[in-house]
């Protein structure tokens, strides 16, 4: 919980640049930071292994000697490693390392959010790249998003402690960052996904030069922002239930020169005119939805597109395009990361799912394209023409499906 003391004027402009100047962890903070890091990386590479290598050497003969056959999908290996020690001690150390990745921001974030609140104040007033932020009060925030603490971030995405409170956008951008140090996959631009989706999208759609994008469950516009490196003169957008998320995203926005207009909406009924969109895009969105509320926002997707327009959502790979092993191991995240929504989404068919919302069967497409932060560029143009595969989702790959809409 945020018990920041709001007592004085934190007359911050002109002696920081960034809000994000102001997250100022101690010595043993970051050195903490840097240990929960460390943990869970350990936990997602080293436990990782020594449970597959457990169910492969033992689980899994002796399972096939029993019934003749492999287990038949994910959750069935999930059944016959519940009493198994290495996936025990993985679970346990995954779980609290995920917790702690998020509480370890919360005194930093204490300390300094007056500061944090007064600064953002300032630059929603000046607006100095000429953005904007559109705020609903009445919004009523989904029961999806407000009954648990999705990712076990202590808040969830959306609650607010204060006025004009900008904490929980901070606490999810630097948590994350606590998260991307631990990854041996991914380098700290943290923009990673959008920037790889978005040139993937102008090599493919190369008519889309000055694109008007819109970004579902933007949060604080690290996946939108880097739509203006891509494509210069993109008109960006980003719509979130969540007002710290958007406050934050829209002052880092200003403070970064990049114009982007940032909506406090429901995906699932927005209220921007048909046609609004040559872009729609989303990162790590529709998992944490139930699938009526995924049905409703592809809907949305097709309605605001312009013809010739096209949707791309990176999200979890579908239980059909991956094995027995990596849906257990994928679907762990059900369970234990507070995101209830995650089997049934990977159960779905997609191509169904875009049909539904108004897309024909020929123009929906999944592909995995390459992380660009990581890739070996000079081999973008092989992948391009199909002469080798973007790297595994979350190993250097992104998995995306989506849609384009009749000219």
């Amino acid at each position: 919980m945020i018990q920041a003391e709001f007592t004085r004027a934190s007359p911050v402009r002109g002696q920081i640049s960034s809000i994000d100047d102001l997250f100022r962890p101690t010595h043993d903070e970051r050195t903490r930071q840097h240990f929960i890091s460390v943990l869970r990386n350990y936990a997602k590479s080293t436990m990782r292994d020594a449970m597959a290598q457990s169910y492969e050497e033992k689980l899994r003969p002796d399972y096939m000697a029993r019934h003749g056959s492999e287990p038949a999908d994910g959750a069935e290996i999930e059944r016959l490693m519940e009493d198994d020690i290495y996936y025990k001690m993985y679970s346990v150390v995954r779980y609290n390392a995920q917790r702690m990745m998020y509480q370890s921001t919360l005194a930093p974030v204490e300390r300094e959010l007056p500061a944090m609140v007064e600064f953002a104040r300032e630059i929603a007033r000046e607006r100095p790249a000429g953005g904007s932020l559109r705020l609903s009060p009445t919004l009523e925030i989904p029961r999806y998003v407000s009954r648990l603490d999705v990712h076990l971030i202590p808040g969830g995405f959306h609650t607010e402690y204060v006025p004009d409170d900008v904490a929980q956008g901070v606490i999810i951008d630097f948590g994350g960052r606590v998260s991307r140090g631990a990854n041996t996959y991914r380098n700290k631009d943290s923009g990673g996904v959008g920037r790889s989706i978005a040139y993937w999208l102008s090599q493919k759609f190369p008519a889309l030069a000055q694109p008007d994008v819109l970004d579902l469950g933007t949060q604080s516009g690290k996946n939108l922002l880097p739509y203006a490196d891509v494509f210069p003169g993109a008109s960006m957008h980003g719509v979130d239930v969540s007002a710290p998320a958007l406050r934050y995203g829209h002052v880092k926005a200003e403070c970064q020169g990049r114009r982007a207009h940032f909506s406090q909406q429901n995906a699932e009924s927005m209220d921007f005119p048909d046609g609004s969109f040559d872009i729609i895009v989303s990162s790590f969105f529709f998992h944490e939805l139930p699938v009526a509320a995924t049905r409703r926002i592809l809907a949305e997707c097709h309605r605001l597109l312009r013809p010739g327009g096209v949707m791309a959502h990176m999200e979890l790979p579908p239980q059909d395009q991956c094995d027995a092993w990596l849906n257990f191991y994928w679907d762990w995240d059900a369970k234990h990361n507070n995101e209830p929504f995650y089997i049934d989404f990977r159960s779905q068919d997609l191509a169904g799912l875009a049909v539904e919302a108004g897309f024909a069967r020929e123009d929906f497409f999944t592909t995995t394209v390459p992380d660009v932060t990581t890739f070996e560029m000079s081999r973008y143009p092989a992948f391009l023409a199909g002469e080798i595969d973007a790297p595994l989702h979350g190993r250097g790959g992104w998995f995306i499906f989506g849609a384009t809409k009749h000219a």
